[in-house]
């Protein structure tokens, strides 16, 4: 028996939620507004995790971005949906996670015109351990010092995934980028 199909929640412009779909569907040139989240890792050292997007992923594939991204299944709640994802796609434990953003919300649209439309709260989180990717999620990954990784993302934006873009420069306004903030 084959797994039932991962489910987004749909959203109204003004963010309740209105309905799901199935996640291999609502990402298109005109994607429905739908929950997300993003999530910052950090070690003990203070260095923050960067990933690079597997070559496979339907949208910004290659691309630089944050540590991990997801959807919360209908009725999950964002940690518990954050705890599976950390392990899905690195294979990570997460010692804490915190909120830093809330009320993040982005619509972008990648070069083969797929869009990505989200209210996406942001989270930092704290590891002990190193990732152990999933090859179909991510193609690689680097510790990275975060002043380092936002001058980076100042200067070559293009390199990096527009939410990542949006989001670290506004972690570093609010005081989140070390595990401390």
């Amino acid at each position: 028996m084959g797994e039932s199909p991962e489910l987004v929640v749909l959203l109204s412009e003004d963010g309740a939620a209105i309905g799901t779909a199935e996640k291999a569907t609502v990402h298109t040139e005109d994607t429905h507004l739908h929950l997300a989240f993003s999530c910052h890792v950090f070690n003990r050292e203070g260095q923050i995790l960067v990933t690079r997007r597997a070559l496979e992923k339907k949208t910004w594939p290659g691309v630089w971005t944050n540590s991990f991204c997801g959807h919360p299944a209908p009725e999950e709640d964002f940690v518990e949906a954050i705890h599976r994802r950390a392990e899905q796609e690195l294979g990570l434990k997460l010692a804490s996670v915190k909120s830093a953003l809330p009320d993040f919300r982005y619509r972008a649209v990648d070069a083969s015109g797929i869009v990505e439309n989200e209210i996406c709260p942001v989270f930092i989180a704290i590891v002990d351990d190193e990732p152990v990717p999933n090859p179909a999620e991510v193609a690689e990954y680097a510790w990275a010092e975060p002043e380092a990784l936002l001058a980076s993302v100042e200067k070559s934006a293009f390199a990096f995934s527009p939410w990542l873009t949006l989001q670290l420069p506004r972690l570093a306004v609010a005081g989140y980028l070390s595990p401390a903030g």
